[in-house]
């Protein structure tokens, strides 16, 4: 592991076998690129990073993979977006994605393996989110995977509500000559939905496990009732894959969810995010997940090439 300067600021370098992970722990616990190079020189982006002129682009950086917490995406009010109600019946503002991502981290571990990094709460984020916790995000590295997982201590008096998620930006094609048409993605999901303008889920219709990447109804498609942890991308030209593994456990929480999403058709990137539950959970309460006093509990991810 090594520093080096980027943008005016220090970042870590790890280089781990034929992988390369950057990744910048004290702003918003931000992995930024995972690049392999292979014995005949060729070198493959795995999780993307735009060019960027100033460090005030990084906070909404289309690449690296941003920490959603305490909620993924948009949560609303009876119908006002960017709003929640707190488990006291509390009206409160709530960012898209939440706090983490924009927010400030510590370090409290580092070494060749990875990293920890606590999060540090100002003054708005308590405002937003009013509880008594400790979150950290851990990152561990190995040459062809990285695990990343998400740990919530509740230090308060009453349980603490949280549905958090990661927003990958992989690199896609990642095969020369090769577009969208080239690339399937398979979700072992048994349910999927859409976010309503209103902040409801509205149930899809006819959704497939095995889908092209090509297909433009799988952009905000959000897929849950998962029956394995493994969501397998493939291209199927040279049958490369990316593997992502939900939790730990053979059959994952039902009400994890894998959300499908690009900007364009001419994108650099596909996301493939997996969340503890779809968004608006505080208010849909589907995927929302609390921790009691006392207690820390964990989301864990796990991608491997």
């Amino acid at each position: 592991m090594e520093e080096i300067d980027y943008l005016g600021s220090s970042i870590r370098r790890w280089q781990v076998g034929a992988s390369t992970f950057l990744a910048w722990p004290e702003a918003g616990a931000r992995l930024m690129n995972w690049n392999i190079t292979y014995p005949d020189g060729t070198f493959r982006d795995i999780i993307t990073w735009p060019e960027l002129s100033d460090e005030r682009e990084v906070v909404k950086a289309r690449g690296g993979n941003p920490i959603l917490f305490p909620f993924s995406a948009r949560t609303f009010h009876q119908g006002e977006i960017n709003f929640w109600e707190d488990s006291e019946g509390t009206k409160r503002p709530m960012p898209m994605h939440g706090i983490a991502r924009q927010g400030q981290f510590e370090l409290t571990r580092i070494d060749e393996t990875g990293f920890a990094a606590h999060f540090l709460p100002d003054q708005n984020a308590l405002d937003v989110y009013p509880y008594d916790y400790d979150f950290e995000v851990v990152y561990r590295f190995e040459e062809k995977a990285l695990t990343v997982e998400l740990r919530l201590r509740n230090n308060d008096k009453i349980p603490i509500p949280w549905s958090a998620g990661h927003h990958f930006y992989f690199n896609l094609p990642w095969t020369d000559g090769a577009s969208r048409k080239s690339y399937q993605i398979e979700i072992p999901a048994g349910k999927a939905c859409r976010h309503a303008a209103d902040g409801s889920l509205f149930p899809i219709t006819g959704n497939k496990q095995v889908e092209s990447l090509a297909n433009p109804e799988l952009v905000d498609r959000i897929h849950y009732g998962l029956t394995s942890p493994k969501i397998l991308c493939e291209c199927l030209d040279d049958h490369s894959k990316i593997e992502i593994e939900i939790g730990t456990d053979e059959k994952p929480d039902p009400e994890y969810a894998v959300v499908t999403w690009t900007q364009s058709d001419t994108a650099p990137f596909y996301c493939i995010e997996p969340w503890m539950g779809p968004p608006n959970s505080p208010e849909t309460k589907i995927g929302l997940h609390t921790v009691n006093p006392g207690k820390t509990e964990a989301f864990s991810v796990t991608v491997r090439v």
